[in-house]
């Protein structure tokens, strides 16, 4: 099955040509996307206690990085490799002489190996964050040999959402993000973290660094707005003031560009990116006697599609950036403000385009399926990706909600965690277990756990039996709807389902408009803050997208979604006065 952006992707030389972390660009960089040599599958050499990478000797296949070796995209297209060996020959840039130069991989599925002319350059645990390490020690004059060894298990053990053998859907492993190479001096900024203080005007920042006592100097500018000029230490938080600052919206997305300086004692500038921030607030509050979900002081009905992030091509990968910027314009055109992304993350751009477009998000952690097992390994594991997927997506002022845990999915410790991500993150929600009235069938639901920002219910179709607030925390419809429409010539080839279905557009349109007209009773009248719709678009067997899985065909009148999803969202503003 293919979309509008498959035959590009085939295509191209270098897929994902794109500056891959919008938020801390660099000018120079070398994008490392396209064809490597590939070893997969079961007898493949070990990637997890390789001492010495494989020779590769003798005839090998080529793969398409980033997509995974179960896509069409990948050209490999098998199952379970569970070992994957990927190989590209680099030459350094001349003008990189003198330059440190680190080797990022925007996500690989699971347990990752670097080797570097033959030596190991570092190992990496977690399919969904991504990594870097400096290679600089390893490289050698001319041709460098970059080899990287993945290996997923699929076993359940690991954090991998509906991406596991539990999960839904065809299961992906190895390399799925962009892999590039980027030239740095010795100090450089390694990280940073920006957060809004709306209520004092400021910007709170801290630029991290493996240097000590160096400057910061950063520059804020944007459209119709004064330059302003701060300094700072780097790994000391400091602030910059924003007067009467423009807020964040879904309704006015407006992004503040923002340029940091790293400085040595003589003041001269020893690297350099550049960056973007929003302007906005989330938090509870009560509006008439009501806990609300709040954004930027006001209480907005956050209505919002499920969306899963599959590709009939590129299965857990988008064909292109186009691509993933296309599901975001739709869920706009449709009239929703959110989006949640469910059991997985997306590479950084899909972030920025929610920031720069203006849909608030949700993002949940994938889980695991097997938490009673292994558990000293497999939940200090889940901890830690949880804790880095919090860091790297942090400074997305479209982020609005954490969601560590799913419809008791892989659940443990529960009531712990939602508290450990508000202490770690105060500047956003947590919903701690999204539809704890639903349950797996092998475990033992861990239920409500009490505590958070939501009592959240999944009810389909629904949306009636959605939670109410219980003065603690704002209600939420984590998932709702999820009714199906059969498209002939757009339907993958498995056996189709939903959890209900209409037999045409028109009524499907007609249902979707008593769904949203029920939802704004119970915004009105039993204190609903957010409904989450299931979902943007078809995905394999599941025929309940708003889109069918190839894009091609809008499954309902968007023009009457629209127009219905503003009325409900307005209705939601009119409680405020």
């Amino acid at each position: 099955m293919s979309t509008p952006w498959t035959e590009a992707a085939v295509k191209v030389q270098v897929p994902f040509p794109e500056y891959p972390r919008p938020q801390m660009e660099r000018a120079d960089w070398l994008n490392l996307n396209g064809k490597w040599d590939y070893i997969g599958g079961k007898d493949a050499p070990d990637a997890t206690t390789a001492r010495q990478p494989p020779s590769f000797n003798g005839a090998t296949e080529k793969i398409t990085v980033p997509y995974p070796p179960e896509a069409y995209l990948s050209r490999i297209e098998r199952k379970q490799e569970i070992n994957m060996w990927y190989r590209k020959v680099v030459t350094i840039p001349a003008s990189w002489k003198g330059k440190h130069v680190l080797l990022h991989i925007g996500a690989a599925d699971y347990e990752t190996v670097i080797f570097v002319n033959g030596k190991k350059a570092g190992t990496h645990i977690g399919g969904y964050d991504a990594f870097s390490f400096d290679i600089t020690p390893l490289l050698q004059p001319g041709n460098n040999t970059l080899i990287i060894g993945v290996q997923d298990k699929n076993d359940g053990r690991s954090v991998s959402g509906k991406n596991g053998p539990r999960g839904d859907y065809t299961f992906t492993s190895g390399i799925w993000q962009t892999v590039w190479l980027e030239p740095v001096a010795e100090h450089y900024i390694a990280d940073i973290r920006l957060t809004p203080d709306v209520a004092n005007e400021k910007l709170h920042v801290q630029v991290v660094s493996n240097a000590a006592g160096l400057s910061v100097a950063a520059v804020v500018s944007g459209d119709k707005i004064a330059t302003i000029d701060a300094s700072g230490t780097i790994n000391q938080s400091f602030d910059i003031a924003i007067p009467n600052p423009v807020l964040w919206s879904p309704d006015y997305p407006f992004l503040y560009d923002l340029k940091l300086q790293l400085k040595d004692k003589k003041g001269a500038v020893v690297d350099e990116i550049s960056s973007y921030f929003g302007m906005r607030s989330i938090a509870l509050g009560e509006v008439k006697g009501v806990k609300r979900a709040l954004l930027n002081g006001k209480f907005l009905l956050q209505l919002g599609l499920l969306d899963q992030g599959y590709w009939p091509d590129g299965i857990y990968t988008a064909p292109t950036d186009d691509a993933l910027k296309f599901d975001i314009e739709e869920a706009k055109k449709a009239g929703f403000n959110l989006i949640r992304k469910h059991m997985k993350t997306e590479p950084q751009r899909w972030y920025y385009w929610c920031d720069k477009l203006g849909v608030m998000v949700w993002q949940d952690m994938p889980s695991i399926w097997y938490q009673f097992e292994d558990t000293a390994l497999v939940r200090s594991r889940f901890r830690q990706e949880w804790k880095e997927i919090i860091n790297e997506h942090y400074n997305a002022p479209s982020i609005v909600t954490w969601v560590p845990f799913n419809e008791n999915w892989g659940a443990f410790d529960v009531k712990e965690i939602t508290d450990w991500t508000k202490a770690y993150d105060p500047s956003r929600l947590v919903n701690g277990n999204s539809g704890f009235n639903n349950n797996p069938s092998y475990q033992k639901a861990y239920g409500d756990p009490g505590n958070g920002d939501y009592v959240d219910t999944h009810i389909y179709v629904g949306p009636y039996g959605a939670s109410v607030p219980d003065g603690k925390r704002a209600a939420s419809l984590g998932e709702f709807g999820g009714v199906g429409l059969f498209v002939r010539g757009h339907l993958y080839p498995v056996f189709n389902n939903a959890y209900a279905y209409e037999p045409t557009l028109n009524d499907l349109t007609n249902r979707y408009v008593l769904l949203l007209n029920q939802v704004e009773q119970l915004v009105k009248y039993k204190g609903l803050s957010i409904a989450i719709y299931t979902q943007t678009t078809d995905v394999e067997h599941e025929i309940n997208g708003i889109l069918t899985y190839d894009r091609q065909v809008e499954k309902m009148d968007f023009n009457r979604v629209r127009e219905i999803n503003s009325a409900v969202i307005n209705s939601s503003r009119a409680l405020n006065e």
